[in-house]
């Protein structure tokens, strides 16, 4: 199965854009109850989420986090099966996807944003835990929390160590989280670019303009794609005998990345 490159947040309490967002073709539109709901309108939007939801088009809800008031109602959405997955955030507690799992009755996929310096020491512990199917990197809040300044080596060491996590936990690959700019292409392909070689599977999306931006940079280049299949061509012919593929010689290593670029893309 290819995995979801593109997230797309849409406000809950804006029942208006929540078809447009589908017509967005991101991999996975998220109805959005959390950060970009004010406190006083979240019962309203999560009256707005209920009444839309309709099997015929999935999609994925943040809810608020567990240490708010807001939690326990959130919860009452998530047995709709509608709700194709969850996003969890400033998850910390393996207990509390367990009581999200319980609520919704049925192994609903739970995607916990790593945003504080709690969320990240219990990474591992949350990548872990049964039903969770890749971690997110709530890289603003993350910053805002252990009071970094700055987004490119000063996150590095934690970037990497989701992508670490994710793989000793053998779940998907991490999502980065969001590039508040929406018009400046040039970072939101630099940003994207920047998650991939990381080791990111996917980005969050704040706006559809920065879907087929970021589309494109979780794509391999027609260079790589055509790297790849002479790659796997010249193995099957080698009868497994050594062979070379554009000067370089061609190990275990290697095959493994060509069939994981073939798997995943085409």
């Amino acid at each position: 199965m290819k995995l979801a490159r593109t997230y797309l947040f849409v406000p809950g309490n804006r029942p208006e854009r929540f078809s447009k967002a589908l017509s967005a073709r991101a991999d996975v539109v998220i109805l959005d109850l959390e950060d970009a709901v004010p406190p006083e309108e979240k019962a309203e939007a999560r009256r707005a989420v209920r009444e839309w939801l309709d099997p015929a088009r999935p999609v994925a809800v943040r809810i608020n986090a567990a240490q708010t008031p807001w939690f326990e109602d959130d919860l009452s959405l998530l047995s709709q099966p509608a709700v194709s997955a969850v996003i969890l955030p400033k998850a910390e507690r393996s207990e509390d996807i367990g009581l999200v799992r319980s609520r919704a009755q049925r192994p609903l996929p739970v995607l916990p944003i790593i945003e504080t310096a709690l969320g990240y020491a219990a990474a591992q512990t949350l990548a872990r835990t049964e039903g969770v199917q890749r971690l997110v990197f709530g890289s603003l809040d993350f910053q805002v929390d252990l009071g970094i300044e700055g987004e490119e080596e000063a996150l590095l060491a934690f970037r990497s160590g989701l992508v670490l996590a994710s793989r000793l936990a053998e779940i998907a690959a991490p999502v980065d989280g969001v590039t508040p700019a929406i018009d400046d292409e040039e970072r939101i392909r630099a940003e994207a670019l920047r998650a991939r070689r990381l080791g990111f599977g996917g980005k969050l999306c704040i706006h559809p303009r920065q879907i087929p931006i970021v589309r494109a940079a979780f794509q391999p280049s027609a260079e790589e794609m055509a790297w790849a299949r002479r790659v796997l061509e010249a193995v099957a012919r080698s009868g497994g005998a050594a062979v070379a593929v554009d000067g370089k010689m061609v190990d275990r290593p290697v095959i493994l990345r060509a069939e994981r670029i073939l798997a995943n893309y085409e």
